[in-house]
């Protein structure tokens, strides 16, 4: 259990927050798990009349408790429509740090947060080994959309289908990067993440090849850590806080303009949960405030700053576009991804809902992937029905969970990142 000093402040902030919610129910209407489960206890005003009484309801059912606030995506819609501006996602994790605290962290959770991601260099190691020995487990379903699924019945698997791990990762094909800013005069850092790195590496070429090409200077540093949401979604303040120390020991060891990166979950972690959910040194406090004003989308990037536009062409490559809830949500970049496809020469059109959560979540596609999976059905549905070739977002997540669903309905189209459709125009 954690300190109870430390617990007991949590409890304190909590209740601070949780004053502004007016029980309205507009966060009903807008919960894509309410959506499919019709559960009260499902939609964000039942968690946060929950989280009232959350100690005591620790006392009386704790597993009952942990059990309601893991069943949510932290996809942010809630907050993005809350007429209050409740900060629902800081309220959601700071009960998770709480519940965390609690009970402890479960020993597999423990191995992947202490004991991988702590460690980027056997991170890399542990997940290069499996990339070699991936292919006596899985089999190709989809060349188009490079799917896979298990070659044998393995509980945590089930019935996905899944882009396996890159043979060669980004950091093997480009291991660190520092170049001057050309004709652009400006110069970015390129924090990769987690699954770009391993699993989309073509997606990190794929930038750096924009970059190269408008003449932007490219500061990528060697040993990048993971951003540190899944340790924070499941409470894990410590590890979070490390991740942070770690990244941030080598981005100050170069000097840029900006800060780009090509996953939205990245982007909106360290824009707003750096700074807000870091607990550690106070020094460091001031410099992740000040590179949230430099922390960018990459399409955000090249559309607001290098003033890329869109093009009027018809007949080009049929694509749609998902919106990730990261992008969305929390940073209200939706416009620039749209123009980075348009730009490419590519033949746009809308989807129904696009956006709408996928069902990804994370942690919750582990955890609950039949809802997941209900979820990022009626997505897929969405994408097939808009006629396109390609269906394209700016989140690897989103990629992932987007490939198992039109691979599950044999949709025969494929799912690309915007910078990648953009880079092959180039």
């Amino acid at each position: 259990m954690a300190d109870i000093n430390k617990l007991a402040q949590m409890f304190k902030e909590l209740d601070d927050q949780l004053v502004n919610c007016m029980k309205c129910g507009m966060c009903q209407a807008v919960c894509p798990v309410f959506a499919e489960s019709g559960r009260e206890t499902d939609v964000t005003r039942g968690k946060l009349a929950l989280l009232e009484g959350l100690a005591n309801e620790m006392l009386e059912d704790p597993e009952g408790v942990n059990e309601k606030l893991n069943r949510c995506l932290l996809c942010g819609t809630c907050q993005a429509n809350c007429p209050s501006g409740v900060s629902v996602m800081d309220i959601f994790l700071k009960a998770r740090a709480i519940m965390t605290g609690y009970f402890g962290l479960s020993p597999i959770k423990r191995t992947i947060f202490r004991g991988m991601l702590k460690n980027p260099k056997l991170f890399n190691t542990l997940t290069g080994m499996g990339a070699k020995f991936q292919g006596v487990f899985t089999k190709k379903v989809d060349d188009m959309l490079g799917s896979s699924c298990a070659r044998f019945n393995a509980p945590v698997i089930r019935d996905r289908h899944f882009n396996t791990l890159a043979t060669k990762p980004l950091h093997k094909i480009v291991p660190e990067l520092d170049t001057p800013a050309g004709k652009s005069g400006i110069k970015v850092a390129f924090y990769v993440g987690c699954v770009i790195d391993k699993i989309y590496p073509q997606v990190g070429e794929a930038i750096l090849k924009v970059l190269k090409h408008h003449g932007v200077g490219v500061f990528m540093p060697s040993g990048q850590a993971c951003c540190g949401i899944p340790a924070l979604s499941s409470g894990d303040t410590d590890t979070f806080d490390t991740l942070i120390g770690i990244n941030m020991d080598r981005l100050r060891s170069g000097e840029f303009d900006y800060l780009v990166t090509g996953c939205a979950t990245c982007t909106a972690t360290i824009k707003e949960l750096w700074p807000r959910m870091y607990g550690g040194d106070a020094a460091l406090k001031y410099d992740l405030e000040q590179l949230e004003k430099k922390t960018l989308d990459i399409s955000q990037f090249l559309v607001d700053i290098l003033k890329i536009e869109s093009k009027e062409i018809k007949g080009g490559r049929g694509v749609t576009y998902h919106d990730p809830c990261h992008l969305k949500n929390s940073l209200g970049v939706t416009a620039q991804p749209r123009t980075l496809v348009k730009a490419a020469g590519c033949d746009f059109t809308e989807m129904a809902e696009a956006g709408t959560c996928c069902g990804c979540g994370g942690s919750f596609n582990i955890a609950h992937y039949d809802m997941s999976k209900k979820i990022g059905s009626r997505k897929a549905d969405n994408i097939m029905a808009s006629g396109v070739q390609t269906a394209a977002t700016s989140c690897p997540a989103c990629m992932l969970q987007i490939t198992d669903m039109l691979s599950q309905k044999n949709a025969k189209m494929d799912v690309k990142h915007v910078i990648e459709l953009y880079a092959e125009s180039l």
